[in-house]
C-alpha cells in the first residue's frame, strides 16, 4: 500500500534533477513520415512556416485535433519540458523524466494564425486540473505551451489571462499551465505518432470545460 502511494506522488511531483532517469546520448528511432499527410516529420519544412509545442493531455487525441486543423502543415507527437535526454514513451510514464506529453505543431501562419491555435488548445483540454487531465494521472498529462518566440510567449500569456477571466466567471478553478520558452523536443517512437489513424478506434480522452475562450486581439497583446 505505502509503495502505490509512492509512486502515485512521484507521478504527481516534478523530479529533482537527482531523481530524473538518466536517458541516453543516442535519438529514439521514430517515422520519416507523417502516416496522413506522408510529409516529413522532422522536416525540412517549407520556408515561412511557423512552429508551436502543446501539452494538454493525452498525445494521441492531442495530435489528432492539431493535424486536422487547416491550415497546419504536419504535427509530431513527443515529450518536452523534462530532464531525462531521448525518452522513451515507458520512462516518460514513470514520472521520472519530468517530460510532458506534447504535440509539435509545423503551420502556415498565412492560413492559421497562432493565435488560433491557442483557442483550440484552451477549449479541447481543461487546463485547471494540474499534474492530470481526467483519468490520465501524473505530470506526463499536465498542460503546457512552449513557446518559440517573444511574440508567442505574450500571446500566449495574454491569451490564458483572457481564459481564465472567463473560467473565473463560469466558476471554474484557477489554470495551471505551463508557460515557457520552448525546451528541447524529443520525438516519440513511431507507434505513437499519428496513432489515431493507425488505430481509428483507440484511445482519446480530450475533454474541454465548454467554455468558450475568446482570444484578445493580436495588436492589443
Amino acid at each position: 500500500m505505502f509503495f502505490l502511494s509512492d509512486m502515485l506522488n512521484k507521478k504527481l511531483k516534478l523530479p529533482a534533477a537527482n531523481e530524473a532517469l538518466p536517458g541516453r546520448q543516442r535519438t529514439i528511432p521514430t517515422a520519416s513520415k507523417h502516416h496522413v499527410s506522408k510529409r516529413p516529420l522532422k522536416g525540412p519544412y517549407p520556408d515561412g512556416l511557423d512552429q508551436a509545442l502543446f501539452g494538454l493531455g493525452c498525445l494521441w487525441g492531442a495530435e489528432r485535433l492539431l493535424w486536422q486543423t487547416p491550415g497546419v502543415w504536419v504535427t509530431a507527437v513527443g515529450y518536452a519540458g523534462g530532464l531525462t535526454p531521448n525518452p522513451t514513451y515507458q520512462e516518460t510514464r514513470t514520472g521520472l523524466t519530468g517530460h510532458a506529453e506534447v504535440v509539435l505543431v509545423v503551420f502556415d501562419p498565412r492560413e492559421v494564425a497562432y493565435a488560433e491555435l491557442l483557442k483550440i488548445f484552451w477549449e479541447a483540454h481543461d487546463p485547471t486540473q494540474g499534474m492530470r487531465q481526467g483519468n490520465d494521472v501524473g505530470t506526463t498529462y499536465r498542460s503546457a505551451i512552449y513557446t518559440f518566440s517573444d511574440a508567442q510567449q505574450a500571446e500566449a500569456i495574454a491569451s490564458r489571462d483572457a481564459y481564465q477571466a472567463a473560467l473565473k466567471a463560469a466558476g471554474r478553478e484557477k489554470i495551471t499551465t505551463e508557460i515557457d520558452t520552448a525546451p528541447q523536443f524529443y520525438f516519440a517512437e513511431e507507434d505513437h505518432q499519428q496513432y489515431l489513424a493507425k488505430n481509428p478506434h483507440g484511445y482519446c480522452g480530450l475533454k474541454g470545460t465548454g467554455v468558450a475562450c475568446a482570444i484578445p486581439d493580436k495588436a492589443a497583446v
